[in-house]
């Protein structure tokens, strides 16, 4: 008897514990990137770095995909997702410029390949992966719009 409740109990735990829990990716969002110029290929860095149309493009974009668990407009009011407006903190703190672009463009790798392929650890999902619902055009925009928000 003690064996068969000790089953159950575990079959019950099992099929609620957060290890099953899977978040997946809205496919419903539309980023919509056609003012911007072509992308050839997958860039590493952001090749839209300053430009304002892809900032507005990416704001949009942010609230549709990303504000729920990072903040609407990034403003992370203790959503479960990190605050991305820090995501360069501490490249911004590097002075000889070189190196500081080279941290930059790291962190836009890292920015690129988790959003594409999402956050999962100890079989946990943290993150969705969007690879199947945003184009690397759309990311970048994300990423654009985040180096807007910064400090703010």
């Amino acid at each position: 008897m003690a064996a068969r409740l000790l089953t159950c109990a575990f079959a019950l735990f099992a099929t609620t514990s957060p290890l099953h829990a899977v978040e997946v990716a809205d496919p419903n969002v539309k980023v919509d990137t056609s003012g911007l110029a072509t992308l050839s290929g997958n860039p590493a860095s952001n090749p839209y770095r300053g430009n304002a149309r892809a900032a507005d493009i990416g704001r949009t974009a942010f609230n549709q995909a990303c504000a729920r668990c990072h903040g609407i407009d990034a403003v992370n009011k203790g959503q479960v997702g990190p605050d991305l407006t820090k995501m360069d903190r501490a490249c911004r703190r590097i002075t000889d410029p070189a190196v500081q672009r080279l941290c930059v463009e790291d962190n836009d790798d890292f920015f690129l390949k988790s959003v594409q392929q999402g956050k999962v650890r100890v079989g946990v999902v943290h993150m969705p992966a969007w690879q199947d619902v945003l184009s690397p055009a759309a990311i970048w925009t994300l990423r654009t719009f985040l180096e807007t928000r910064r400090g703010q």
